[in-house]
């Protein structure tokens, strides 16, 4: 263990204690990415992780929701968390864990699996591919941006998601099919994972959790479309891995705006044993199971990460959605 893992094991120890953290993350690339600057390498992802495992108590999730519900989570608990199913959690992600022994429960939109593509994902690649210095999108008034370096290629992805994120399912699906059109390019189709490779996931001994089957925005469709959604997704993964699928993570995940009250009771309802939120902060013994919130892990380098995990500890969740 490195001087700098002793400090840090011994500054968290107390603010860690009898608290869960929770990891999120989205993509773990084989290589950097400038248009996904967000998203850590392989060689990055490895640092922090074996950096992880140096500080914290790494335990599986349903673990750390069984260690909220009777109390008793031990020291400097940590899970780690993988959001919507893309093929290098299973490609990259997956064998750095295997390597250092670590677990991870991979929350799965299954309709996007064997060859789908998420909205946000059709805007980057469009993006990405687009041949030309400004991209016009003011037919479908979503503006029009520069895209002759990859600083505005970037600016323009953030400003084409933002003006699509919140549209209603069906159309945010249409308007990035029509962002790629009028960019005319080709799109990738591996970019999720295929179900042999979720299976794969599961037979070694990784969780899958559920995450809808089109990852619609909880809070604005009506109970009986929501339960359909969670029920048909947690189906598919059933049948994947041949076990029941215990575990949850709402899509997008901020309290109020993309669940409600009304999908918390829903969850409790089918049966699930705990689920996860994008709130920030860390779960405690008597927590809600139903919205454990976790922690995006930006810094790259150890003491930022530090006090990031510092700050996020400090900031015990409360009930977003009143039970």
């Amino acid at each position: 263990m490195t001087l700098l893992s002793l400090a840090a094991r011994a500054v968290l120890s107390s603010a860690a204690s009898e608290r869960l953290s929770v990891l999120i993350y989205h993509r773990v690339l084989a290589n950097p990415d400038v248009l996904t600057p967000g998203e850590p390498c392989a060689a990055e992802f490895e640092r922090t992780m074996r950096w992880v495992k140096s500080v914290f108590n790494v335990i599986p999730l349903a673990e750390g929701v069984a260690g909220i519900k009777s109390g008793k989570l031990p020291d400097r608990a940590l899970a780690i968390t993988f959001d919507d199913g893309y093929a290098n959690n299973a490609t990259v992600a997956a064998p750095i864990l295997k390597l250092l022994g670590l677990h991870a429960t991979f929350f799965i939109a299954t309709g996007f699996l064997d060859g789908g593509r998420m909205f946000n994902d059709t805007v980057i690649e469009a993006v990405r591919a687009f041949p030309g210095e400004r991209l016009d999108l003011e037919p479908l008034g979503l503006g029009a941006h520069a895209t002759g370096t990859a600083e505005q290629r970037r600016a323009a992805i953030d400003a084409i998601l933002a003006g699509i994120k919140y549209r209603p399912e069906a159309e945010r699906g249409d308007l990035a099919e029509a962002v790629a059109r009028i960019a005319a390019t080709s799109l990738p189709s591996d970019l999720m994972m295929t179900s042999a490779q979720a299976e794969g996931l599961a037979r070694d001994g990784f969780e899958l959790g559920g995450h809808t089957v089109s990852h619609p925005i909880l809070a604005q469709i009506d109970t009986a479309t929501a339960r359909d959604e969670i029920e048909r997704g947690r189906r598919r993964l059933e049948e994947i891995c041949g076990r029941r699928t215990k575990l949850f993570a709402y899509p997008n995940g901020r309290p109020q705006r993309d669940y409600v009250r009304a999908t918390v009771e829903l969850l409790r309802a089918l049966g699930f044993d705990g689920a996860v939120t994008t709130s920030a902060g860390a779960a405690v013994p008597g927590s809600s199971p139903y919205e454990i919130p976790r922690f995006t892990p930006w810094g790259r380098q150890p003491l930022r990460f530090v006090s990031q995990l510092w700050s996020n500890l400090a900031r015990t969740a409360p009930e977003y959605v009143r039970q």
